[in-house]
């Protein structure tokens, strides 16, 4: 009784065993065929004899279902991320098959990233760009595609995490390129190894071969984690970033004015004048560089050193309005002290000479700020704020004619909605 038990038993695994392989060879065949659809109604056949499957067969049923998933490249994410997982549950064999698998899967995420790239969906092409260097986390280009095409569409959180993990795991983007010259396209190509380079240039199908080393992505990394850092408003790290992307980059003044201008919001006025001064001198035929200059000084109350950079500003470029109507405003900023003196004046005889003096100072205050705005209507004749005040100027100097001109032109800018 108890050998027919044993024979019993013996043909019972047997069966089971059986069942497995040929459900798997199914899904084998159906792979091969392209038939994704039939390859997972075998794989749930299979899936209902897993727990008196082996090791080895196991590690087989997840690699074919990872197969499946990813139906040669056409899963969705989802399926390509549940093929990962299967593909992580193979234990025993298929090393070189996952491996393989792995690269295919990676491959094909890289390909519809650049089809999205194309169609500048942005944000999915990140998604498949991340994905594709997750895969495998070997080529750490992917991950930098990643992060500069979610800058793209405003993804700063996310381009944020990227970037920081590209530069916690030293990427810098430098690699040398093997060229050719393709004699059929009439056009430079680029190679993706030294060998597949020479091979072309042997059969004459390419000429001109050359190598040239891409330039370090670091610089560009770090700053484009401070300027994230400065459009979340988190001003503190933001500083600290701009200071180790300056370290990379000291001569991008670019970035020396990014790291100035969040100095300034946040109120730290000096070191924004300390960093404009350090930018004139990279670049001293920039006249916006000594405007803002300028403004630092007039709001310091230094506005001798304010008219200097404004008049730089000018002298550089002639045609910069704002310059020209900051200078008007520092002349008659005198005003307001002389106003005030004369209101508290008496009416004596020492008084009276006083206000006489004080009103022929302030006429000539009036005649020092006309050709600046004089100079800013020529450039911009529909600066209403420039006209109203040279209006009022001629109205108190007593130029009838300028002052009526001048009028109309003012009524007519407001009539237009002129700023």
């Amino acid at each position: 009784m108890r050998k027919q038990l044993v024979v019993a038993l013996i043909f019972s695994i047997s069966a089971f065993v059986f069942a497995q392989k040929k459900e798997l060879k199914t899904v084998e065949k159906a792979i091969k065929g392209e038939k994704y659809t039939e390859a997972k109604a075998a794989l749930k056949q299979a899936e209902a004899l897993m727990s008196s499957m082996d090791d080895k067969t196991k590690s087989k049923f997840y690699y074919l279902s990872a197969q499946v998933l990813n139906a040669g490249g056409t899963g969705s994410i989802a399926d390509t991320d549940a093929a990962l997982v299967n593909l992580d549950k193979v234990k025993i064999g298929y090393s070189a098959e996952v491996n393989l698998l792995k690269q295919e899967i990676a491959n094909a995420l890289l390909l519809k990233g650049n089809k999205a790239y194309e169609k500048k969906d942005f944000s999915k092409a990140s998604v498949f760009f991340e994905k594709s260097y997750r895969v495998t986390e070997r080529d750490t280009v992917f991950l930098y595609y990643a992060a500069a095409t979610a800058v793209n569409v405003s993804e700063l959180d996310r381009a944020l995490s990227l970037y920081e993990e590209l530069k916690k795991v030293g990427y810098t983007g430098i690699a040398t390129q093997y060229v050719a010259f393709n004699v059929e396209k009439q056009e430079e190509e680029v190679f993706s190894n030294k060998n597949m380079r020479d091979l072309s240039v042997k059969t004459k199908t390419h000429i001109k071969p050359s190598e040239r080393v891409l330039e370090s992505k670091k610089p560009e990394i770090v700053k484009n984690i401070a300027l994230i850092y400065v459009n979340k408003g988190d001003n503190e790290k933001a500083i600290a970033a701009m200071k180790e992307a300056r370290a990379e980059s000291p001569n991008d003044i670019n970035l020396l004015l990014s790291e100035a201008n969040v100095h300034y919001k946040m109120g730290n006025t000096d070191e924004f004048k300390k960093l404009l001064e350090q930018a004139t001198q990279m670049d001293p035929k920039n006249p916006e560089l000594q405007y803002n200059l300028g403004v630092i000084a007039t709001e310091s109350n230094q506005n001798e050193e304010a008219k200097g950079y404004y008049e730089k500003a000018v002298e550089l470029d002639p045609n910069y309005i704002n310059a020209y109507i900051n200078l008007a405003s520092l002349v008659l900023s005198k005003e307001e002290a002389m106003i005030e003196e004369m209101n508290n004046l008496g009416t004596s005889k020492a008084d009276n000479k006083r206000y006489d003096e004080l009103r022929d100072q302030r006429q000539a205050l009036y005649k020092e700020a006309v050709p600046y705005l004089t100079k800013a209507l020529e450039i911009d004749s529909k600066n209403l704020s420039a006209a109203k005040t040279l209006m009022n100027i001629y109205s108190i100097l007593g130029e009838t004619d300028k002052h009526k001109s001048l009028k109309e032109t003012v009524a007519t800018l407001e009539a237009e909605g002129a700023n």
